[in-house]
């Protein structure tokens, strides 16, 4: 995970002596928002209308930010509004790249070796991370947006006059409660296996596993009593924290060391996370391979033999009674 420093790549990983450890992720910079008729949304400028075809969507299959928009691009059926490019799973000494994996990652729009390099057309003088996901504007060639839990936004409502999926996923009644939600999870448990497992001291390791298996014992009473993280309706906050329940025992549990128990070890949270993959389309945005080769191999300093786990084998698809139970 490099960067680039006023338009130059840097292969350089995150620099933790500040923070005592701590791993800190940086802020998104790329913050202007799709509406219906271009007019500016809560950040950034405006002038990005809902288009078919205008906008391309740059992700990782491993990633699980950029996984929250590949969801929000399927439930709301846009996939032949907005096409997608993938970067190779390994991300290495240049960063995200377009090396061929089994004929599935390429640049369909440029050609591009690196993704860095779409960063620096949309911005020559760009400092900063280089991260996936990437919304891309065809038309003004810049980025959008590299900011996941906005773009999920703006593919659950932005878009209505393209898709006939009218399903509402951040409904105004329910805003308050889903952004609380959000606020708990993200820093205790989306970000948190990262805080794990990029942490460079005992101290900050042990801070955010104690974090995160509180959360997760939070979650799993919650889920004992209800379908979903709010009553019986699927909203953001569910896939948002699914495509790090996903992860959890396949990756997190070992790579990262978030080990004291596996997401099947919790009843409600594993009946919880198989009843969100087999919702509809949903299974088709997973690839345990992608997530397994990018974050093993790509970590060096946690993992320098960079040898892949063969296991576990994990089936989602067994059945669960969690409509029934809760209807």
């Amino acid at each position: 995970m490099g960067l680039l420093i006023e338009g130059r790549w840097h292969d350089q990983w995150y620099d933790t002596r500040k923070s005592k450890g701590e791993f800190l992720r940086t802020n998104s910079q790329f913050r202007n928002w799709i509406t219906a008729d271009g007019s500016a949304g809560p950040s950034g400028e405006s002038g990005f209308p809902a288009e078919a075809g205008r906008y391309h969507l740059y992700v990782s299959l491993a990633c699980p930010w950029a996984h929250r928009t590949l969801i929000f691009r399927a439930l709301k059926s846009l996939e032949d509004i907005i096409p997608v490019s993938i970067v190779h799973p390994y991300m290495l000494d240049k960063g995200w790249v377009f090396d061929d994996w089994k004929g599935e990652t390429a640049d369909s729009l440029y050609g591009f070796n690196c993704l860095h390099q779409l960063y620096t057309r949309a911005n020559p003088d760009y400092s900063g991370r280089v991260t996936v996901p990437v919304l891309w504007d065809t038309e003004q060639e810049t980025i959008v947006s590299n900011e996941s839990s906005e773009i999920i936004r703006m593919f659950n409502s932005a878009f209505a006059d393209y898709t006939p999926e009218k399903t509402d996923y951040y409904p105004e009644e329910l805003r308050n409660e889903i952004d609380s939600i959000n606020a708990r999870i993200y820093e205790t448990l989306n970000n948190g296996v990262y805080r794990c497992g990029f942490a460079t001291t005992q101290k900050a390791y042990e801070t955010a596993f104690t974090e995160l298996f509180d959360c997760l014992d939070e979650l799993e009473s919650r889920l004992s009593k209800q379908r979903f993280l709010i009553g019986n309706r699927i909203t953001e906050a569910d896939w948002r924290l699914f495509t790090t329940l996903i992860r959890f025992d396949c990756v997190y549990y070992s790579h990262f060391k978030t080990n004291l128990r596996r997401i099947f070890d919790y009843p409600a949270l594993h009946g919880y996370t198989c009843d969100l993959y087999q919702q509809p389309g949903i299974k088709q945005t997973v690839d345990f391979e992608h997530i397994k080769q990018h974050y093993f191999f790509s970590h060096e300093t946690i993992n320098p033999t960079r040898v892949v786990p063969v296991g576990p084998e994990i089936n989602f698809e067994v059945h669960h009674e969690r409509k029934k139970s809760f209807s």
